[in-house]
């Protein structure tokens, strides 16, 4: 195993916490010559999902070879680094840390070598009873390396088992609670799993592949007319179709909530232990509205097409008299697009990204004042001078960056600065992978409407409406996980929702979310 050390881009980005996070990106793919190569460009295509790490286990259907390296994809990963990862078989993981501090060895994909064989997994999620499972193991001797829940899975499956893996799986599954979608793999074999609930996206694609093979005559020259060339068929697993896209993957299905797929030499094996009851689905709504990539279809549902949905909607609910829609790139596009669509007023990119801010670039402490704001977004002044403007975002949920942008507009002249917001107001932290901060950071819990207002110096405020959310993805309420907007948790949660809870190793009494959410120290902002 090797890894490659640096400071994380997240670490770097001076606006990054200022936004929700994002949580972790899964590839893998079995039967295909270059399956490395191949989940390099996977997870190229899942970066937006985590920024932190990324890594590669790859198999040549003996030896499990893993890289891992702090940082973007494009930069963990080289030519030669690929070359050293050779097989059929490989998964990759890019990660943002929702439990266990970002540093390398909470980097994924984790690797044991036990009697069971050897196992590499990347996890997407955030297990609720991660603290409580460790603990168990700790005292029967299991020994940890490091502060991830996702170590808590591998230990469990590591365990002696009489069975196959996907029985394995499932007598795990029985254990662990919140949030999981997994790509493992063994020497020969690959896997992915989804929670019961289904908080977290996974799908399933196929890929034909021909690799032309130059001839040789008796002498070993090459005989550049006469070409013979292999040809099969690869299985992929992703977080989203954009990863599938890129490859040239033909997208088969989701991987339904509950489900086990199993991936071979014998083929594609499904297993679902709660197929036919009465198991509620969850999937995270944010993916939606700001999460997934809007080139990705979840659900048979085209993400940018529902932001779009999503805009509409707030044009209809919070409608107001303007001159220009702007939306806050990028999240926001689509949503301002489609609040221009169910408006009637013109629409413009007064905000100009700059794509290539990173870590190259040193930070003034007070030089230059809200730095972290404006060296992300630029505002074309003339624009919006003298105009009544609708901002569209796709959440606020500190305020900060809000209050930031609308500064910039009323410096610039805009004769008044409305901001609408693409989901209802984010009053509950979450549990299952997102780091959304405490009740008590989250502007929507502690402030009214008019207070919040009042704090980003809008001239009107408007939040779309829950019952308007859900009908802009065309699929009913009782589909999705809303807990950060409504409390409603849909399974429970026995820790505390803190991401360094591994690091902490004291001894916590469980929790019910009433507990979890009841706070007497709650900071208001105004």
């Amino acid at each position: 195993m090797k890894w490659a050390g640096s400071a994380s881009e997240s670490q770097m980005n001076p606006e990054q916490n200022m936004r929700p996070r994002h949580y972790c990106g899964l590839f893998g793919i079995y039967g295909h010559p270059n399956a490395a190569e191949l989940t390099y460009y996977g997870l190229y295509a899942l970066q937006h999902r985590g920024q932190e790490s990324a890594g590669i286990t790859a198999s040549d259907g003996i030896e499990l070879r893993t890289y891992k390296g702090m940082g973007l994809v494009g930069r963990v990963f080289e030519k030669n680094i690929l070359r050293s990862l050779p097989g059929h078989l490989a998964i990759g993981h890019v990660r943002y840390s929702t439990t266990g501090s970002s540093n390398i060895k909470n980097a994924q994909p984790l690797v044991v070598d036990c009697a069971r064989g050897q196992i590499a997994i990347g996890h997407n999620g955030n297990l609720t009873n991660a603290a409580r499972l460790r603990a168990e193991l700790e005292k029967q001797g299991s020994i940890f390396q490091t502060t991830v829940d996702s170590e808590t899975i591998l230990h469990l499956l590591a365990r002696p088992f009489n069975g196959d893996r996907a029985h394995s799986l499932e007598a795990v599954m029985q254990r662990i609670q919140g949030a999981y979608s997994l790509v493992i793999m063994g020497e020969d074999e690959l896997i992915g799993v989804r929670d019961p609930f289904g908080f977290r996206p996974l799908v399933l694609g196929k890929l034909t592949w021909t690799e032309p093979i130059p001839a040789q005559d008796t002498n070993g020259m090459v005989l550049a007319e006469n070409l013979r060339g292999r040809a099969g068929t690869a299985y992929v697993l992703a977080s989203e179709t954009c990863a599938l896209d890129l490859i040239q993957a033909e997208f088969v299905r989701d991987i339904e909530p509950g489900e086990i797929v199993v991936i071979n030499k014998a083929g594609v094996r499904s297993v679902n232990p709660w197929k036919g009851t009465q198991q509620p689905h969850a999937l995270c709504i944010f993916e939606y509205v700001y999460f997934a990539r809007p080139d990705t279809n979840l659900q048979g549902r085209n993400v940018a097409q529902v932001r779009i949905n999503l805009g509409r909607a707030l044009a209809r609910e919070h409608t107001v008299a303007a001159d220009l829609v702007i939306p806050m790139p990028d999240s926001g596009n689509w949503a301002a697009m489609g609040f221009a669509e169910g408006s009637g007023i013109p629409y413009g990119n007064a905000f100009v990204r700059n794509h290539y801010i990173g870590r190259t670039f040193l930070q003034p402490s007070q030089l230059i004042r809200d730095f972290g704001v404006r060296v992300k977004l630029n505002l074309i002044d003339e624009m919006v001078r003298g105009k009544r403007v609708v901002v569209v975002d796709d959440s606020i949920v500190r305020g900060t960056t809000a209050r930031a942008r609308v500064n910039t507009l009323r410096e610039a002249g805009a004769k008044e600065v409305h901001m609408r917001v693409s989901c209802p107001p984010h009053m509950w932290p979450c549990a299952y992978g997102i780091d959304f901060p405490t009740r008590k950071e989250l502007m929507a819990a502690n402030n009214t409407l008019e207070q919040i207002r009042e704090f980003i110096g809008a001239d009107s405020l408007g939040y779309l409406s829950l019952d308007g959310m859900f009908a802009a993805t065309g699929l009913p309420a009782s589909e999705f996980c809303a807990a950060c907007y409504t409390g409603k948790y849909p399974s429970a949660i026995d820790t505390e929702m803190d991401k360094f809870i591994m690091e902490q190793r004291r001894t916590r009494s469980h929790h019910t979310v009433a507990d979890l959410v009841q706070d007497d120290t709650q900071r208001r902002l105004l």
